[in-house]
């Protein structure tokens, strides 16, 4: 909170009359301490808007270029402003990470406010398509099953010519993860053909990808009935609709993993949380304890040759490649983050061959 001291009263009550737009003397703390506030971050909502202007002029051209409409526009880039910015088509989804700095409620909203009007100014968005979304930075895809809210407002976005479900106002995540953008169209280009497995499949766009590029067949593992039903209903928007073709697994993938047989899968997307103690699973999950286990179990059941797509957003993560029965193990990050996350990406990505 900002801390007025007797003897700045009269040194500022001209700025505040400007401020506050009135023309009775200001000798109230509390509106002293509304008029300090307005004026300190004056200069801080100027250098958000010169900041946004710029990211997203920028990456809206190569959005443009590439005919992608559900990109990342602005993460985080002034510690003052603690937002993740990303537009679905024609409407933001706001993520506030919890920092105030400080601030009184009626005071951050009012701040909030500003924000709204700068993004909505500069994204072209009117205020009623920003849906604005609370959260805590957390490790992975820790917390992407926690409903935070039931509005049930489901929205139809598209992605390399496919088309996606997602929410933006019940859950941490939309259902559509914007950083595998180009990991997803390469399963796309290599899955003609071929048996496919997405274990932690989440909402199965990897899934749709790989059917999207003639796969022969494509099996989705999850947890979560609900992401399983959301994965269905992807393939069905999209006209996939086999049933002897697509398969949805309802299982916890440490488990489920023990019944497969040898030699099967072509290719295989892994992306499991960091860390998960669900009451569903037998045992809980650690990805930095866990993964070489995983990852050999995996590759038993895949052809010679088969690729295992792994990923993990732990930042402090470390391949235990030595225990890993494969032919070779490539790292992908790069060469996998899209333009919009280029700089600010958490996440590591390989390519495992059996």
């Amino acid at each position: 909170m900002v801390k007025i001291r007797d003897s700045l009263f009269t040194i500022d009550k001209l700025i505040c009359h400007d401020t506050l737009n009135t023309k009775q003397p200001v000798n109230n703390p509390k509106l002293l301490k509304q008029c300090f506030f307005r004026i300190m971050f004056e200069e801080k909502f100027i250098m958000f808007r010169n900041r946004l202007q710029k990211v997203y002029r920028h990456i809206s051209k190569i959005a443009k270029r590439q005919q992608i409409s559900c990109y990342r526009i602005y993460d985080y880039d002034l510690p003052e402003f603690p937002f993740c910015i990303e537009l679905y088509d024609d409407k933001i989804y706001l993520a506030e990470y919890k920092k105030r700095f400080e601030m009184a409620d009626k005071e951050h909203g009012e701040w909030l406010q500003e924000c709204l009007a700068i993004m909505s100014e500069i994204i072209q968005v009117p205020k009623e398509k920003i849906y604005l979304r609370q959260r805590q930075r957390k490790e992975g895809r820790e917390g992407q099953y926690e409903k935070l809210s039931d509005e049930q407002e489901y929205l139809i976005v598209h992605e390399g010519g496919l088309q996606f479900k997602v929410n933006l106002t019940d859950y941490l995540d939309t259902g559509l993860f914007l950083d595998h953008r180009i990991t997803r169209n390469m399963v796309r280009e290599e899955a003609k053909d071929k048996q496919v497995l997405n274990l932690f499949c989440y909402t199965g766009s990897f899934s749709v990808y790989a059917a999207a590029g003639g796969a022969a067949g494509v099996t989705s593992v999850d947890l979560s009935k609900t992401y399983l039903n959301w994965a269905e209903d992807n393939f069905k928007l999209n006209g996939f609709e086999d049933k002897e073709k697509y398969h949805f697994v309802h299982a916890d993938v440490k488990q489920w993993l023990n019944g497969l047989p040898p030699d099967y899968y072509d290719i295989v997307i892994m992306d499991p949380p960091t860390f998960s103690n669900s009451k569903r699973m037998v045992d809980f999950l650690d990805i930095q304890r866990d993964h070489a286990e995983l990852l050999n179990k995996t590759l038993h059941s895949m052809r010679k040759g088969g690729v295992l797509y792994f990923s993990n957003n732990l930042r402090s993560f470390q391949l235990d490649a030595e225990k890993i029965a494969s032919t070779s193990i490539k790292d992908i990050t790069k060469k996998t983050t899209p333009f919009d996350f280029q700089g600010k990406l958490l996440r590591c990505c390989y390519k495992i061959v059996k």
